[in-house]
């Protein structure tokens, strides 16, 4: 492989779970679902705000199926995903004027929105460096802490568990950012010992918008108690879809994972030539970082769309989402590294098989070779925001959903 560009960092992805324990998850899951469903249930749904629940039957009933799979007090169903229930957990949490500790790096888009509009006083210590930490979880200024699960920056090599025992061991609470790890990684936040986890279920095959807490009572009755109108429910019809799609994603999200360490396997091997570099990353939601031989990251996507790669995102692993993703790196990760900008561009198999995504990177690598086979580069920043733009695109990672 070539030397040249800018080096990637050493990554350290997060664990994964084996094709057999996914199964195995499907399975508890299942279990949990028989023991809050009757089977007619399971096809029908209701809407409105029940009497007593405040929210629709079937909605409670799936929010009782996720409190025992993940081995929780409560859970709640949320609109606007990933973003969404972010932002709900914080409030449930937190005051204008709170201290609030997080990890030293880039904020995701709408993460930072949501610190923002709370008016929480944001103390950031490198979790990476657990002297650091267990200093700052010392010093008695904290009762909340917020942890993202995936990595914030690309070299991030923190122990999400370690990170969550000690901020338990000091009295500090948490909640933790679970998107692009829940059901992927062998425990979620809460399994870990968080008070809340966050997730999109959109990013898990779920309807468009639909996000949970999930976690301790108290929070998650705040939770509830602050999203009372009936235009803000996650209605019964939407809850069961979540359900029936969250059924198929231990096995599929396994399967992914080992499909992208072959593909990492076989570029690092020098299969595809004009790839000098990858790295498995969790750079958002499990990837590939491959760093090619020379700066045509940005053309990249718009020329692997030719060959049927998506060329931007929708949900990041949505029901949307079946070809392999070739996109550029997300713009909180460039805001850690922007010389990588030209040079490196995020892979995701997404449903294919390695021999198709070699295939389309490689077929790609040439056309950008041949006579009129590259397009223009772009004539604005990283951040772009612009949905139009192919070469790059707006990304709806940034902005969680």
């Amino acid at each position: 492989m070539s030397a040249e560009g800018p080096r990637l960092p050493e990554t350290h992805p997060l664990a994964t779970v084996s094709l057999g324990e996914a199964a195995a998850r499907q399975f508890r899951l299942m279990e949990c679902v028989a023991a809050h469903f009757e089977g007619p249930e399971l096809f029908t749904a209701d809407a409105g705000v029940v009497p007593g629940l405040g929210r629709p039957r079937t909605t409670a009933r799936v929010e009782s199926v996720l409190a025992e799979f993940f081995d929780a007090d409560a859970a709640a169903l949320v609109q606007g995903a990933g973003t969404g229930v972010i932002r709900a957990a914080l409030a449930a949490s937190l005051s204008a004027g709170d201290p609030l500790l997080i990890h030293r790096a880039p904020v995701y888009r709408t993460t930072e929105v949501t610190l923002r509009g709370l008016g929480v006083r944001v103390t950031e210590v490198d979790f990476n460096d657990r002297g650091a930490l267990r200093t700052a979880l010392a010093s008695g200024r904290f009762a909340w802490a917020y942890v993202q699960h995936s990595r914030q920056r690309l070299a991030d090599s923190y122990d999400p568990g370690q990170v969550l025992a000690d901020c338990r061991a000091a009295g500090v609470r948490t909640v933790v950012d679970d998107n692009y790890a829940v059901m992927r990684v062998p425990a979620s936040g809460v399994e870990l010992g968080a008070d809340a986890s966050c997730f999109s279920l959109f990013k898990l095959h779920g309807p468009e918008g639909v996000g949970a807490v999930v976690g301790a009572r108290d929070l998650v009755e705040r939770v509830r108690a602050d999203n009372y109108s009936g235009g803000g429910q996650v209605q019964g019809h939407q809850a069961l879809d979540a359900l029936r799609a969250l059924t198929h994603v231990p096995v599929m999200w396994s399967l992914q994972s080992r499909v992208g360490a072959e593909i990492a396997d076989r570029l690092a091997a020098g299969e595809v030539p004009g790839v000098a570099e990858v790295r498995l990353a969790n750079a958002q939601d499990r990837c590939l970082l491959v760093r090619l031989d020379r700066p045509v990251a940005r053309e990249l996507p718009a020329v692997a769309a030719r060959f049927g790669a998506a060329p931007y995102p929708v949900g990041a692993n949505s029901r949307y989402e079946i070809a392999p993703l070739f996109y550029r790196m997300s713009s909180s990760s460039l805001d850690d590294a922007p010389e990588l900008a030209d040079w490196t561009v995020r892979v995701n198999p997404m449903r294919a098989g390695a021999d198709l995504v070699i295939d389309i990177l490689r077929r790609s690598l040439t056309a950008l070779d041949e006579p009129h086979g590259r397009t223009p580069p772009p004539n604005h920043p990283h951040d772009a925001t612009d949905p139009h733009d192919t070469n790059y695109p707006y990304d709806a990672n940034d902005l969680k959903d």
